[in-house]
């Protein structure tokens, strides 16, 4: 027996697992542990990364191309008059894009748009796929990257963007509607043509507004987003298929989506849109002078003009589509369609200004401005370079009865009252000499002053603006609504003549003074404006004032009624209501004008001469084939027409007046001239010893009109500039909205006149 050493025997050892060596081609690939554990690695460097992005980025400002709009311009009725700025865009809201356009939209950029988030990867998958396989192009990403890409980014192609891009969208899709988000992107895409957004597209291609879209219309607008320039069928025919193509798989992804039955899709017609227009078309005809006059008078209520500008103003002018469309008929009718430049080079100078307000009111209800605004910059009705002759000597009445000034002879004036209407007879009372010449020379002897207005003797006038005082007849002027500061209204004699230059505006607003018995209103352009958020913005309150007494103008109105009736103006009775008015021929013919009102509108009409190429006053000699142009010829004919049509429809009414004292009583039997050599007190006859420029003449008409004679003139009251040629060129009409006396350059581009 073996001795016990106290040690018990060694226990079995364990069999151990023996390790599994990676051999052969395995060993090129990890372990699913490294796989795993490089995944859970990956996730949390992404996530990592997209917790720093989400939170570093911020939604930020828009950029500012895609905040800038264009203005809108409206007639008083509210339909589209003009639109202008450097981008062709109008936001509208979405509740004014038909919900079926909005849906050709989504068929062709984003169907899911309304059920899935803002990045959806899924798309840009099935993009890639689609276009791969030739199964129609459709944009990766979703509506609101494409609007976060218009809006607050720019198009470059950068991993940099496209980060930015991703994270803002995710953002943004937190904090604005589904709805909001569309309606952003609708007025933010570019659709071609130079439209930014549905509304200006669908006046880029089918001349409507959005709200008056058809389906197959939305449907080709929406097709242009995918390809602006190439699906313009119209600018290349060459791609019509393609197209046509885009188009149909745009109203076909309708019907998948149920929002358009296969029976409307199968009478579906490609709706081939309108030939593009210039960039300058918005403004074309008479709409550059409107857009152009609102803008000085916005300028001139608080707006300024670089700020007008892209900001998306909404415009409601008080000029009146149907108003507008008879006066510019009425120029055409009556002067445009009668010139012959070819044949008659006195036409080539002619020009047409126009001006018509609502008395009651003081809105311009209508404006003509030239023969195109793109062709000719300068506005005729605005412009302030051309004398207004006679039609000022209605202002000369008034400040006498306004002002119950008397004769020299201490006698009150009235129309009754006879004054001596020798030509050339120097004025009584005045430091200044001055001797007007009546046309032709013709001596009237002692005639009433309601018969010297109807014949618009030169030498009366001129002594009665003595008799009041030419400061008082300037301030009356301004009171009725001539401008301070107009050019030439200085306080002498020749004041009486017309010698100042207002425009055509201006005069238009203080005859409706007169047809407002005395009560002045400013002339308004503009009802109401509201801005790019459609918020009302608020202008000068309007008053109105009482130029001069009721009783003054009111008289006034009565001889100028006379002058209608059987004066230098019968033509104006071709309206067929009660009608005063004034006739008047600038200087050396070179403007001839009748201003005129019924009761309910009152109107200036002014026929202008002027160089096309050195923009020099010209007279108007030989135009429309005629030795002279005079207030009673065009002028008069154009206002007849235009008020005629302008009033059709409505209740003619008569004037009614409330007469100054000794208006009504009979003036004693005229004198013939005497050919006395004393002294003249300015009522009795009496042979002149000076010369003196006529203001104009009678034309055969009984109108005068001026001969450029020379004579014995007042400093700053001259009647003719040396040489006998031009008034003060390039004036502005301060207070008026107005333009130089020419286009860019000193002269109006391709030499177009009237």
């Amino acid at each position: 027996m073996a001795a016990d050493d106290g040690e018990g025997p060694e226990p079995p050892k364990k069999k151990g697992r023996k390790s599994r060596k990676r051999k052969g081609w395995r060993r090129l690939f990890p372990t699913w542990r490294m796989t795993l554990g490089g995944l859970v690695l990956l996730i949390a460097l992404l996530g990592g990364a997209f917790a720093v992005g989400y939170a570093t980025t911020d939604i930020p400002e828009g950029n500012q191309d895609a905040q800038l709009q264009s203005n809108v311009y409206y007639y008083a009725d509210g339909t589209l008059l003009a639109r202008d700025g450097t981008v062709n865009r109008v936001n509208v809201k979405l509740s004014e894009i038909p919900k079926s356009v909005q849906r050709t939209v989504l068929a062709a950029e984003d169907r899911d748009f309304y059920t899935e988030s803002a990045v959806d990867p899924q798309a840009m998958v099935r993009a890639a796929w689609n276009t791969a396989t030739g199964k129609g192009k459709q944009s990766g990403s979703t509506i609101t990257q494409q609007y976060v890409k218009n809006y607050y980014l720019d198009q470059d192609q950068t991993v940099t963007r496209k980060a930015k891009e991703f994270f803002i969208s995710l953002k943004l899709d937190r904090e604005k509607s589904k709805d909001e988000i569309l309606e952003g992107y609708l007025n933010t895409s570019y659709f071609g043509r130079n439209a930014y957004g549905i509304q200006a597209a669908a006046r880029a291609y089918y001349d409507k507004d959005v709200g008056q879209l058809t389906v197959p219309e939305g449907a080709y607008l929406a097709s242009l987003l995918n390809a602006p320039s190439a699906y313009d069928v119209v600018v290349y025919p060459e791609n019509k298929r393609a197209a046509e193509a885009r188009w149909s798989y745009v109203l076909d992804g309708m019907v998948k989506q149920h929002w358009m039955t296969a029976a409307d899709r199968a009478k579906a017609k490609f709706p081939t849109p309108k030939e593009p227009t210039s960039t300058n078309s918005s403004l074309s005809g008479q709409r550059g002078y409107l857009v152009e006059a609102v803008k000085n008078y916005l300028a001139e209520n608080g707006i300024d003009k670089n700020h007008l500008t892209n900001q998306g103003y909404r415009i409601t002018t008080t000029f009146k589509k149907s108003n507008q469309d008879a006066l510019v008929k009425a120029v055409n009718d009556q002067l445009i369609d009668k010139l012959d430049k070819k044949n008659r080079p006195a036409d080539r100078n002619v020009r047409a200004g126009a001006a018509s307000i609502d008395p009651k009111t003081g809105q311009v209800v209508a404006m003509y401005g030239g023969i195109d605004w793109v062709k000719q910059y300068t506005n005729n009705a605005t412009r302030a370079d051309f004398q207004v002759g006679s039609t000022f000597k209605p202002f000369v009445f008034t400040s006498a009865l306004e002002n119950h000034s008397t004769t020299q002879d201490g006698e009150t004036i009235t129309p009754a009252t006879m004054y001596d209407g020798t030509s050339k007879r120097p004025v009584k009372g005045s430091s200044i000499p001055f001797s007007p010449e009546n046309e032709d020379e013709r001596d009237y002897g002692r005639i009433p002053v309601s018969v010297a207005t109807d014949k618009s003797v030169n030498s009366v006038y001129a002594q009665m603006a003595v008799d009041v005082g030419p400061a008082k007849v300037k301030k009356t002027a301004e009171a009725l609504g001539l401008a301070k500061g107009t050019p030439s209204l200085a306080p002498y004699p020749s004041i009486a003549l017309g010698t100042a230059t207002p425009s055509v505006l201006r005069m238009t607003e203080a005859y409706a003074t007169l047809a407002n018995h005395g009560t002045h209103n400013s002339a308004q352009l503009v009802v109401k404006i509201t801005d790019r958020d459609g918020k009302r913005v608020e202008l000068p309150g309007r008053h109105s004032t009482r130029a001069v007494k009721r009783t003054a103008a009111d008289t006034t109105t009565s001889i100028l009624q006379s002058v209608v009736e059987k004066g230098t103006a019968t033509a104006a009775r071709g309206a067929g209501r009660p009608a005063a008015g004034k006739t008047g021929t600038a200087e050396e013919d070179t403007a001839a004008l009748f201003a005129g009102y019924t009761p309910d509108l009152a109107t200036v009409v002014s026929v202008m001469g002027q160089d096309p190429k050195t923009a020099k006053h010209v007279p108007l000699y030989g135009a429309l084939g005629v030795a002279r142009m005079n207030g009673g010829g065009p002028p008069t004919e154009i206002w007849s027409q235009y008020v005629k049509q302008a009033l059709k429809g409505k209740k003619a009414h008569d004037f009614d007046l409330k007469l100054a004292k000794g208006a009504k009583r009979k003036p004693p039997v005229s004198q013939a001239p005497s050919s006395s050599n004393s002294p003249s007190t300015g009522t009795s006859p009496s042979n002149p010893t000076a010369s003196t420029p006529a203001d104009d003449g009678q034309n055969g008409t009984g109108e005068q009109n001026g001969t450029g004679a020379t004579g014995s003139t007042p400093p700053g009251g001259t009647v003719t500039p040396p040489g006998g040629g031009e008034p003060t060129g390039g004036a502005t009409d301060p207070g008026g909205g107005t333009d130089p006396g020419t286009g860019p350059g000193g002269t109006d581009p391709g030499g177009d006149t009237a």
